[in-house]
C-alpha cells in the first residue's frame, strides 16, 4: 500500500487563471525566464478583456503543491497569441505544457480565433519540438530578440498554427 502511494502518478487540473494566481505565476515565471514579469504585470494583463490564462495544479497531492504550470494568451481580431507559458522544471516532458497549450488554443477557437501565434527562443529546442508537435510552423524570425543573463543575444522564431 505504501509503495503504491509513493509511486502515485501525478494528476493535474487545468483551470482558468484568476487574479489570485498572479503572485504564484510571477514566481514560476521568474524561475523559468531571465527577464521575469512581476505579479502586477500579470494582473494588468488579465484585467484586459482579450487576455486569458490557465493554471495547472496537482490534484492528488496530500500537501498543497506549488503551481505546476501556466499559460497566458490573448485573442483579438481573429488571432490568438501565446504571451508566455511555463512549467515547473521537474515536470518537463510530462505532457503538462501540451495540455496548457491545448487549453489556450481551445479558448482562442471558442472566442472566434482562426490562428494562433507565438514567439520562442531559437535556442529552446524542447519548446520548439513541442510547438511543432502541436502543428505550429515557423513563419518568421526576430534576430537578436532575446538576451540571456550573460548578455548573449538569440533569435526569436515566430510560429503560427491555423486553428480552423
Amino acid at each position: 500500500m505504501l509503495e503504491s502511494y509513493l509511486t502515485l502518478k501525478r494528476e493535474f487540473e487545468i483551470v482558468a487563471m484568476g487574479s489570485d494566481d498572479c503572485v504564484a505565476v510571477s514566481i514560476l515565471h521568474g524561475e523559468r525566464f531571465p527577464r521575469p514579469w512581476g505579479d502586477g504585470e500579470f494582473h494588468s494583463l488579465l484585467s484586459q478583456d482579450t487576455v486569458f490564462g490557465f493554471v495547472a495544479r496537482q490534484t492528488n497531492a496530500i500537501l498543497k503543491k506549488p503551481l505546476a504550470g501556466f499559460v497566458l494568451a490573448r485573442e483579438a481580431a481573429g488571432e490568438g497569441e501565446i504571451l508566455t507559458i511555463a512549467v515547473q522544471p521537474k515536470l518537463a516532458r510530462s505532457g503538462l505544457g501540451w495540455r496548457l497549450m491545448q487549453a489556450a488554443m481551445r479558448e482562442v477557437r471558442n472566442r472566434g480565433g482562426e490562428s494562433m501565434f507565438l514567439e520562442v527562443d531559437g535556442a529552446n529546442v524542447p519548446a520548439i519540438g513541442l510547438y511543432r508537435k502541436l502543428g505550429f510552423e515557423k513563419v518568421g524570425e526576430r534576430r537578436a530578440y532575446y538576451v540571456d543573463e550573460s548578455g548573449a543575444k538569440s533569435t526569436a522564431l515566430v510560429m503560427k498554427r491555423v486553428l480552423r
